[in-house]
């Protein structure tokens, strides 16, 4: 008798208009890889479609989630269970294809959830979307009722908190919307590297959303003075970053690397 090997997932989590919706299109369009289909969830999030971790409609909230210690869930939290995670994949389980190696799973809440996602499915694996915080602010500015600058210290604050996850994980990788639209082909290999899967083509073709804000609110200095390790400028500039690339094997960091 020959033993299935279970599919591993793969969380895709950053803040709201940051690129994770890009990212997971590109994740799916792997070979071996998919993500949930045909659900009448926003995005197909999952997030909206388990019972496992409490998600109710003050969760995950634009540029509030990110920094409520409520929704910073690590592994010392009370759903660390093996209940948790079997209620996790039996809601899930009808939204993926079968026989995938990787279930590719989608929800900016991921962001303040790797931690404890990681306890629950241990083979796990993380991509964090960043995104120029002049283009984040301006692209939620619908959405919440704050001046720019506090939306731009929101994000400082998010990003603060996910490095601080950082040495606990053991697989994550962080990806700027701005190298993915620069050079589309390259992030593919990137993901398709992290993940040990064939490469593929380019599914669609990606415009820099990043132009129809120009002129948004620049940053402070005292913020730009932050965000410059992520390799952001005020005025929506962007100069190369180093990036960050974890994983146990040398052969994965590798292939994944910028």
């Amino acid at each position: 008798m020959t033993l299935q090997t279970p599919p591993r997932y793969l969380f895709i989590g950053g803040l709201h208009r940051s690129g994770t919706s890009l990212v997971n299109r590109l994740a799916n369009a792997l070979p071996g890889a998919g993500g949930i289909t045909g659900s009448a969830a926003p995005e197909n999030e999952g997030v909206y479609l388990q019972g496992a971790i409490p998600h109710t409609a003050l969760s995950g909230r634009p540029m509030h989630f990110a920094i409520n210690p409520a929704e910073h869930l690590t592994e010392d939290h009370p759903l660390n269970s093996l209940k948790t995670r079997e209620r996790l994949e039996h809601d899930w389980a009808p939204w993926f294809a079968p026989d995938l190696q990787w279930r590719v799973e989608k929800s900016p809440v991921n962001l303040t959830r790797m931690r404890l996602l990681q306890q629950l499915f241990p083979m796990s694996q993380f991509i964090v979307v960043l995104r120029h915080p002049e283009a984040v602010a301006a692209s939620v500015a619908s959405w919440v009722d704050e001046a720019p600058a506090t939306l731009i210290d929101h994000w400082l604050a998010a990003q603060a908190q996910m490095m601080a996850d950082l040495p606990y994980l053991h697989a994550v990788m962080i990806l700027r919307y701005e190298d993915i639209v620069a050079d589309t082909p390259k992030a593919l290999r990137r993901i398709a590297g992290f993940l040990d899967l064939p490469e593929t083509s380019t599914p669609e073709a990606i415009a820099d959303g990043n132009q129809q804000y120009r002129g948004a609110t620049e940053m402070t200095a005292s913020q730009a003075e932050q965000v410059a390790r992520w390799g952001y400028q005020p005025g929506l500039h962007v100069v190369p970053y180093e990036g960050l690339v974890q994983h146990p094997l040398r052969a994965v960091r590798e292939a994944a690397a910028p």
